[in-house]
């Protein structure tokens, strides 16, 4: 019974951490070039969220499985391969199913093959922990990724559009602030969310250390 409960925790720690305190995004600063590039709108930051989720869950679940058979030398070669493979499925099903979404976030979908996110979690992770812990972590930093890329996409959407997945929301005398959906909105919104973010966490950590003492 102990020994279920304390992998139940095991799994769920694995699972939290991408969500919050080590999030992709807005504590690790990784995979900037898409989080920059496609959140113009909810649609789109939920869509790359989700092709990238996809990839780095089958991607370290591949990598976890067959980490024993891989040489060592050869590891970093052997999960680009594995990385890519699944990127064109992602990237095929886009442009075949959603071919209006997979336009509009252009070549940012094949470029998930250098997400540093998805190497880095099947170098540190799946490669050293057995399959269930590395699903775990998978669907945690992807979601993480995931709901990062759509609050960027939804506040630039919003102050940029009026906006919110195309339903108005501030009415037709709203004047949109155009320079959201523009490069310079994607770091104008980035660096006062990790603002924000730092701000808070750190009077979190200062009521936590207080109450210790």
């Amino acid at each position: 019974m102990a020994k279920a409960l304390a992998k139940e925790y095991e799994l769920g720690k694995d699972f939290s951490v991408g969500l919050w305190s080590e999030n992709p995004i807005f504590r690790q600063i990784l995979g900037m070039c898409p989080t920059l590039a496609v959140t113009t709108s909810v649609i789109n930051g939920f869509s790359m969220g989700m092709a990238t989720l996809f990839v780095l869950f089958m991607a370290s679940t591949t990598v976890a499985a067959i980490k024993k058979l891989v040489p060592y030398q050869v590891r970093l070669a052997g999960y680009v391969v594995i990385i890519a493979s699944y990127v064109t499925i992602a990237d095929l099903y886009l442009k075949g199913s959603f071919p209006a979404i997979s336009k509009a976030l252009g070549p940012y979908v094949p470029l998930i093959v250098v997400n540093c996110l998805i190497l880095a979690r099947s170098e540190s992770f799946a490669a050293h922990h057995p399959m269930h812990r590395s699903m775990a972590d998978a669907a945690g930093m992807g979601i993480g990724f995931a709901w990062g890329l759509v609050l960027l996409g939804g506040i630039r959407e919003l102050f940029g559009n009026g906006s919110l997945i195309d339903y108005k929301i501030f009415g037709a005398n709203y004047e949109p602030m155009v320079i959201m959906i523009l490069p310079a909105g994607a770091f104008i919104t980035l660096g006062i969310v990790l603002g924000l973010i730092n701000q808070f966490s750190g009077k979190e950590k200062m009521v936590k250390e207080t109450s210790c003492h």
